[in-house]
């Protein structure tokens, strides 16, 4: 059975346009809502864009049933300390929901303009894992160290880990459920999977959702033109193609998608990816709520 996440960058989106998303991918049998962590848009520094933990808890407040976390949380942006209490505060608040996804920082010209964070990616990884330790002690998890905070967490708090170098796959290892692998880079899994010792598999996949009555040539042509970057992490294609194609990564192990819609996940789009896609996995039989 695998699980299906709707990745949405809060960039350019009213807060009520995300909420309204965050319902309709409820609604259409999503299992989860996943954000991005960045002071400004990257590449878009002119661009709008919502703090991460606030949006993630505005979208918990409006949901009943999504699971909530982010790809990922910048490790430089928050004292461990302060992200732990945040993670239980925002799980309890939420009945279980909430997963911290955290990582080491992807945007350097991010850190040094608003002066946080280490400008060496090995330093950056570095701390992260002795923060990921305290986290841990913080939470009651290890002994020793750090004191726990109180409350203690009453729900787990599944941590999502991504990368593929050896540093960040060691702290894959040693503290990750889930490990998250881009789509461009799936090439490299037989080879980093073993690596990521019990951690599950997900792949963050971008998709060109041709739906039904749509013009494939011009589904594929605005979708590569936005995002054609990604190469082998662009996929394009109607509901059959798709459910070809995340049944191919499925019987290659991986568990959870993070699906990020070139069209900025309309809201007709996830309730018919919902319909068509969705639906044709084990597990997701009873269809869209």
């Amino acid at each position: 059975m695998v699980e299906w996440y709707l990745f949405l960058p809060q960039v350019r989106l009213s807060a009520a346009d995300i909420a309204e998303r965050a319902r309709r991918a409820e609604a259409s049998g999503f299992d989860g809502m996943a954000f991005i962590d960045h002071l400004e848009a990257p590449g878009l520094p002119d661009e709008s864009i919502w703090e991460a933990m606030g949006i993630a808890t505005w979208v918990a407040a409006k949901t009943e049933r999504l699971r909530i976390g982010h790809l990922v949380l910048c490790d430089a942006f928050r004292h461990p300390a302060v992200l732990a209490k945040q993670a239980v505060t925002l799980s309890e608040a939420s009945g279980g929901r909430f997963e911290l996804g955290l990582g080491a920082g992807s945007w350097p010209a991010e850190l040094a303009r608003f002066e946080v964070g280490e400008r060496d990616a090995v330093a950056r990884v570095e701390r992260l894992g002795r923060h990921l330790d305290l986290i841990r002690q913080y939470w009651g998890d290890d002994e020793g160290g750090a004191a726990p905070q109180s409350p203690r967490r009453s729900h787990p708090i599944p941590l999502v880990l991504g990368g593929s170098g050896p540093r960040m796959m060691e702290l894959v290892r040693r503290h990750a459920d889930w490990w998250n692998l881009q789509a461009n880079h799936l090439d490299r899994l037989p080879k980093l999977a073993p690596a990521a010792g019990r951690a599950r598999v997900s792949v963050q996949q971008m998709v060109g959702f041709v739906r039904s009555g749509a013009d494939p040539d011009a589904v594929r042509e605005v979708s590569t033109r936005r995002f054609g970057n990604l190469g082998s992490g662009l996929v394009c294609g109607a509901a059959d193609e798709l459910v070809r194609h995340f049944a191919g990564l499925a019987d290659r192990g991986v568990e959870r998608f993070y699906v990020w819609f070139a069209d900025f996940a309309v809201p007709d789009s996830l309730q018919e990816f919902g319909e068509s896609v969705i639906t044709a996995f084990p597990g997701a039989s009873d269809g869209p709520r």
